[in-house]
């Protein structure tokens, strides 16, 4: 409201009126409230979005960045987005690694995406960046980036060369006709040989030289190059904004305040703040709230085109994260039947499974939330529920290898303030009962006892996969003993080129489960790739192995294994056990034993007192007295001595 200043009260009428006439014609407007608050503020367009408006949709270019571990992508991207404008120069290393997990070990972890305008030759151009991981852990976030982008630069170290990811990466993008621009990073270093790099890609996989460029991240020399090269070598997407609204969700991740946010792709037609969409998935109905870009940051815009690349949350918002499914599509309601669904993403298998359990159960159901909210942005991870006898509740998941899960578990810690304790898996098993009946047994507490297993038991069964190894042909060797060492059938081996070979075994999942994709890696420096498919149960001569403490049988901690590996856990196990359990005043005796057969045995010495420390020159028959009386004293103690063992005893015991 405007003042009225106190001179003015003192001037004569014919004035005030005058002054009042001029101050008040400036009338107020009113706006009604009971808009959709989905609608939110009309903004007016700042510079930044009427630049993008301008741009038609053959200057825009979609493209990732993907190389081996450690062959500076992130450090490119910083470069890409100083020499655009889009970050100022020397601030923050590594901008798109946003989480905290992936600035303490230095890795990629996230897909992370960022918009960029540059200038080529007098006409703006609109460029979308994807930073992708290198760690074969995360090929999922790869693939997933694939979908939103038209071509790749392929990036290769001219000191390391062409490494494992590199090839997994190329076969991976040449599957989805993606364009590749090869790029030569770390020309700066005393090692690099850039003409070896350079025949490396031409031989692996046929990409002329000539279209090369030759960089140094870090440094920046010749930087400026690549943005050309990405103008004239990756095609523009294609998409036409008259046509109804279709786009596919690529990722997606966990606000507070907002809900889930949305990074989607936009193939067809545009949306903007109020629209009312409809999911292909899931059938729900919302209102958006708010779309934009990543320019770093979130930044609102007014409409989102065919072929960008951006963000959208809706108001009210999105609450459950199972509610956004990566490789959905989504339309205005209405066009359901007009528009046709993206297919979607083929989520890859999971590798590496473990049996995960909240240290204290009370926080059960905050550790679920967290697990939940983990797993909306990291799909790869599959979850299902589990009990165990002494950690209570948890969950086995499966995760792409052994850093994933690593991982996994730092972000937990990191993000939700959450602990787990993580164990070894198990496998269900299949009992065949001399009456024909079949029954498929989770636990190794319903394993039937040794009696019931002679007398009722026709036969057991295990769980077998079928998998498929590919692999350069110079570790053929080393991938079969390791295959026959896991108790593998082999089916088929195949050349299907002259270095890379394709080999088929069949496995116990219980071997695939114990880090066996770990192991392949280790023994193929990372350049074997594991595929499996389930291949039923078969008949195995499995039993169960239980550890006993002074001949009490421990439920905890039985387990339904081969009877090759008994000999060789039993004493692991025996060991390992006797490191968490307290000693006594009486001694303790662990077994690790199957049915009534003892395959392994440890024991702890009881707290002794010296009782001959009184008797200096006595006899031998005096001092004999003394410590059979003790003895005895022993033997009635262990008769009606109990041991208690404690929680963290297990806990310890079972984390892997």
């Amino acid at each position: 409201m405007q003042r009225c200043p106190l001179q003015l009260l003192r001037l004569p009428s014919a004035i005030r009126s005058q002054y009042a006439s001029q101050v008040f014609k400036q009338t107020r407007t009113f706006s009604s409230t009971i808009i959709s608050r989905a609608q939110g503020p009309k903004s007016i367009p700042g510079d930044l979005e009427r630049r993008i408006q301008a741009i038609p949709i053959e200057r825009f270019r979609n493209f990732c960045i993907v190389a081996h571990v450690d062959h500076g992508k992130s450090t490119l991207s910083d470069r890409l987005l100083e020499l655009t404008g889009t970050i100022a120069p020397g601030g923050n290393k590594q901008i798109l690694d946003k989480l905290d997990v992936e600035r303490e070990r230095g890795i990629t972890v996230k897909a992370q995406t960022c918009s960029m305008l540059y200038k080529y030759k007098g006409l703006d151009y609109l460029l979308h960046l994807v930073d992708t991981p290198g760690h074969v852990d995360f090929r999922a976030e790869v693939s997933r980036s694939y979908a939103s982008c038209g071509g790749a630069l392929l990036l290769v170290d001219a000191s390391q060369g062409v490494q494992a990811q590199t090839v997994a990466n190329f076969y991976l993008a040449f599957s989805q006709g993606l364009t590749l621009v090869p790029v030569v990073n770390k020309i700066d270093l005393p090692s690099a040989d850039s003409p070896r790099a350079l025949e490396q890609m031409q031989t692996a996989f046929e990409l002329p030289p000539e279209n090369a460029v030759l960089v140094s991240a870090k440094t920046g020399v010749n930087v400026e190059a690549i943005l050309p090269n990405v103008i004239q070598q990756i095609p523009c997407p294609v998409g036409d904004h008259t046509k109804p609204l279709r786009l596919l969700l690529v990722d997606s991740w966990y606000d507070n305040y907002k809900g889930v946010i949305l990074l989607v792709r936009i193939f067809d037609g545009q949306i903007k703040a109020g629209d009312h969409v409809i999911s292909f998935a899931t059938g729900l109905k919302y209102f958006v709230g708010e779309v934009g870009i990543m320019y770093p940051d979130q930044t609102p815009q007014s409409v989102l085109r065919a072929g960008q690349v951006g963000y959208i949350y809706f108001n009210p918002g999105m609450k459950k994260s199972q509610e956004a499914l990566s490789g959905d599509t989504f339309t205005t309601v209405g066009s359901e039947n007009i528009v046709e669904p993206y297919p979607g993403f083929e989520e890859p298998k999971s590798m590496v499974f473990v049996s995960a359990f909240p240290v204290d159960q009370g926080d059960f159901g905050h550790l679920e939330d967290s697990i939940n909210q983990i797993v909306l942005n990291d799909r790869s991870v599959t979850l299902q529920k589990e009990s165990s006898e002494a950690l209570g509740a948890g969950w086995r998941l499966g995760f792409l290898g052994t850093l994933h899960c690593s991982v996994f578990e730092d972000r937990l810690r990191q993000e939700h303030g959450a602990s787990i304790i993580i164990t070894p898996p198990s496998v269900p098993f299949k009992i065949i009962w001399r009456d024909g009946k079949e029954e498929i047994i989770q636990s190794p507490i319903h394993f039937p006892d040794i009696d019931t297993h002679h007398t009722r038991v026709a036969e057991l069964q295990e769980p077998y996969v079928s998998a498929t190894i590919t692999l350069p042909e110079e570790y053929l060797g080393k991938v079969i003993e390791l295959c026959e060492a896991n108790r593998g059938e082999q089916k088929e081996l195949n050349f299907f080129t002259a270095t890379q070979v394709i080999l088929k075994y069949d496995i116990p999942l219980a071997q695939l489960v114990d880090d066996f994709f770990g192991k392949l890696k280790g023994a193929t420096k990372g350049y074997a790739s594991l595929d499996y498919e389930d291949a039923g149960f078969r008949r195995s001569n499995i039993v169960k192995m239980q550890l006993l403490v002074n001949k009490e049988p421990v439920d905890a901690v039985a387990r339904v294994l081969h009877l090759s590996q008994v000999e060789r856990l039993g004493r692991l196990w025996v060991k390992k056990f006797k490191e968490h359990v307290d000693r006594q005043m009486f001694e303790v005796i662990i077994q690790a034993a199957v049915g009534r057969r003892i395959v392994a045995r440890e024991t702890i010495k009881p707290f002794r007192k010296d009782v001959l420390q009184k008797l200096h020159a006595a006899d031998i028959g005096r001092k004999r007295k003394l410590l059979d009386k003790q003895k005895e004293g022993r033997k009635k103690l262990k008769a009606v001595g109990n041991i208690t063992i404690d929680h963290k005893a297990f806990q310890k015991f079972l984390a892997k």
